[in-house]
């Protein structure tokens, strides 16, 4: 049985966790394998909306193992609330495993994630506040808390003694704040490890022995490939590694065991926080996608900038990821525009390029070449065939997967689990 990597194609909020949902009937365990709770997936089912932020959307498939592997970090407060959150809607949360050697976020990483972003002011990257990136420094630089160190208070105290050495020089005598405890830092983990226990495995051997035994897995990237800490618009990306690649280090699991890398891509485009965007709206169009599209951070509650269809960066993501297929959502906001234009290269002081520039400076001067395509006035939420789509929306689809470089084997024309087109199998 295949193990699958699902990962964002853009810049995050491409709808992967319900390309997750959509695959968790037919899927044994789903492993988030990167970044924290500084994104997050929103899922329908049956009219009900479910925001996770931390958790695998694997969690709301019955039967279902989610996993958080070892390349995630992890803040114990948002974990401990999502799970109270859906077991009171029902859900059961018994399954969830933790890798042991994934990092904890403390309350110091949230306080420097924050300082810092106000001390950079007009150079700040856009971070969400929520010490994800303080967190993966320390592990970094050798100085994080894993999971297994919260059974362990000697071990735990010495690690923060160790990290809170020179952070608190940081935040006293370059940001003026107080400096922080080391003994409410150890007594604020340590509530947690008794309730942590029963879930904290060795992820590695679990995955690899479920596969052993012909069980499907099914690992889910945070962010996406433009904000990937190697192949994002670097400086404005996250942390880790939210491309295919990532799977394997942030889990455990070698890359020969895996078989199938699906890209998620909107009909059109949009990112969170600073950084270069070339097909960035900001006229009534950008306002349109916003509007139909919902497109409001499921995390922060930030509008997204919205764009169109950006084709060099899904050659680019198809490139770097390895994908064999693309599903496509949100095709149904685009209903009632009467052309619809997609960059299909890019024009760099006065040169076309159809490759993304990895150079910041020539990405950052990339002004988009647009082509126009038909577009559509009915409502296509109703379809669930390919064939029940427009002429013009079926050949919107076909040119896109031709710039894309990948098949386009699942189509979302709204919010619903139910709301999908699947021309290929993904499983």
């Amino acid at each position: 049985m295949p193990a699958i990597v699902v990962v964002g194609a853009q810049w995050g909020d491409e709808g992967k966790g319900k390309a997750t949902d959509q695959l968790g009937s037919q899927v044994d365990y789903v492993v988030k394998f990167n970044g924290g709770n500084n994104a997050g997936h929103t899922v329908v089912i049956d009219g009900e909306k479910y925001a996770l932020h931390l958790l695998p959307s694997g969690i709301l498939s019955p039967g279902v193992v989610p996993v958080i592997g070892n390349g995630v970090v992890v803040d114990l407060d948002v974990l401990f609330e999502e799970l109270d959150g859906i077991s009171a809607r029902g859900v059961d949360t018994s399954r969830l495993l933790i890798s042991g050697s994934a990092h904890v976020i403390a309350s110091y990483h949230r306080t420097l994630d924050k300082v810092t972003e106000r001390f950079l002011g007009k150079r700040r990257i856009g971070t969400t506040g929520r010490g994800i990136g303080p967190a993966y420094a320390d592990k970094i630089n050798r100085v994080g808390i894993r999971m297994w160190d919260l059974f362990d208070e000697k071990i735990l105290r010495a690690k923060i003694e160790g990290s809170l050495e020179q952070k608190n020089q940081l935040l006293v005598k370059v940001y003026n704040r107080r400096a922080v405890s080391v003994d409410e830092v150890v007594d604020e983990l340590l509530r947690c490890a008794e309730r942590l226990r029963p879930m904290v495995a060795d992820v590695s051997v679990e995955l690899n022995n479920a596969l052993d035994d012909g069980k499907t897995v099914l690992f889910e990237a945070g962010q996406a490939t433009m904000l990937d800490i190697d192949h994002g618009t670097y400086p404005f990306v996250t942390s880790s590694s939210a491309t295919a690649g990532g799977a394997s280090t942030g889990s455990g699991v070698g890359p020969t065991r895996i078989d199938r890398v699906v890209g998620i891509v909107k009909a059109y485009t949009t990112r969170v926080g600073e950084g270069p965007f070339p097909t960035e709206l900001f006229d009534e169009w950008g306002d349109r996608l916003r509007d139909v599209g919902g497109e409001f951070g499921t995390t922060t509650g930030r509008p997204r900038r919205c764009g169109w269809y950006d084709s060099v960066i899904a050659r680019y993501a198809s490139r770097i990821n390895g994908l064999t297929d693309l599903v496509l959502t949100k095709l149904d906001v685009l209903s009632g525009i009467e052309q619809i234009p997609v960059c299909v290269a890019y024009d760099v002081d006065g040169v076309r390029t159809e490759e993304l520039p990895t150079d910041q400076t020539a990405f950052h001067h990339a002004r988009p070449i647009y082509e126009m395509f038909p577009g559509w006035s009915e409502d296509i939420s109703s379809a669930r065939t390919f064939e029940e789509l427009p002429l013009t929306a079926q050949e919107y689809v076909l040119a896109l997967e031709e710039l894309s470089g990948t098949r386009i084997s699942s189509i979302g024309v709204g919010p619903g689990r139910e709301a999908t087109l699947q021309r290929f199998d993904l499983v």
